[in-house]
């Protein structure tokens, strides 16, 4: 599920933090890095999850209305009718996988945050989505993944009562939202009748990464500033934003010490990053060093990269 983008994303994240706190413990701050990447596995399985806990909460309602035998004047009622039984999200609810993961992580927000249910349920009444719906009384399992897959999309994913909402219980899900409803809508798009989850990391490399490009930044940073201060003799050294110079430090680190890892990517994952997490023209400065120190590496031989077209 996690992607080398994000992971590099939550390094840069815990490497400021730590610069800014000016703390000197490593392992703290490296069992913290851990912490938020499975706090973002916890978002994913919220989110993932959010339809299926709708679904209980509509069959719920229904249950009381035809239980009381009160005559409903909710417009579409065939469309609510349908996405009680939606057989996309009952594979979801079905799934051992992530029953297991729930149970394991003790995911329980939805039993008491049923206001934000309320939220979602009422975007749903009156959406053009379920208008659209209303019209299948037997809707296929395409027709269901569709319906399912557009809430998802327009109702749930941009709501801001939920991003609050995720906001207030861990800061740090305001910046993984994005990723997360990206890889939901992945998980959707390829599932068929059965939902077993990714892994959070896609393998034991993908962990390792996160460990050693936190402490190969942290360990070597003091000598990174006196390479990129001799690049950079036209600044005012004190003036380059801190996220700028721990960009350029993880890129450094990447060319040293992961040989795997061709010059190239790492450059141009980092300008991306760049774009999102700091200036306009911070992307320019970025590459203008990081050419000026690949080049000087290249010629003094700190650059040795395995495989086929690597450099």
């Amino acid at each position: 599920m996690l992607n080398r983008r994000h992971i590099r994303i939550k390094v840069m994240q815990s490497v400021y933090a730590l610069l800014q706190s000016k703390s000197d413990d490593l392992k703290r701050e490296e069992k913290f890095l851990f912490f938020s990447i499975d706090k973002l596995y916890n978002l994913y399985v919220l989110q993932l999850s959010l339809l299926v806990e709708v679904q209980k909460f509509v069959k719920k309602r229904l249950a009381i209305t035809n239980k009381n035998r009160v005559v409903s004047s909710v417009e579409n009622k065939q469309a609510i009718e349908n996405l009680s039984q939606n057989k996309f999200i009952q594979i979801i609810a079905n799934s051992v996988s992530l029953s297991e993961v729930i149970a394991n992580k003790k995911i329980d927000n939805w039993k008491e945050a049923t206001e934000y249910l309320q939220v979602i349920y009422d975007k749903i009444k009156t959406s053009a989505i379920l208008k659209e719906y209303d019209k299948n009384k037997n809707p296929s399992f395409k027709e269901d993944k569709q319906f399912a897959i557009a809430i998802f999309k327009e109702i749930i994913a941009p709501n801001d009562k939920l991003l609050d909402y995720y906001e207030d219980q861990y800061i740090g899900w305001v910046d993984d939202v994005p990723f997360v409803n990206t890889s939901v809508l992945k998980t959707y798009s390829k599932l068929t009748d059965k939902l077993v989850l990714d892994n959070l990391y896609k393998d034991e490399d993908d962990r390792a990464f996160v460990k050693e490009l936190f402490e190969k930044v942290v360990l070597h940073h003091t000598e990174y500033d006196e390479e990129i201060d001799k690049k950079t003799p036209n600044w005012d050294y004190d003036r380059i934003a801190e996220i700028d110079l721990i960009l350029i430090k993880m890129a450094m680190s990447e060319f040293l010490y992961f040989p795997s890892i061709p010059t190239k990517v790492t450059i141009n994952e980092y300008l991306e990053i760049a774009k999102d997490y700091s200036s306009d023209k911070s992307s320019f400065f970025i590459n203008g060093v990081l050419d000026k120190i690949e080049k000087e590496y290249q010629k003094s031989g700190k650059i040795s990269k395995i495989g086929r077209g690597l450099l």
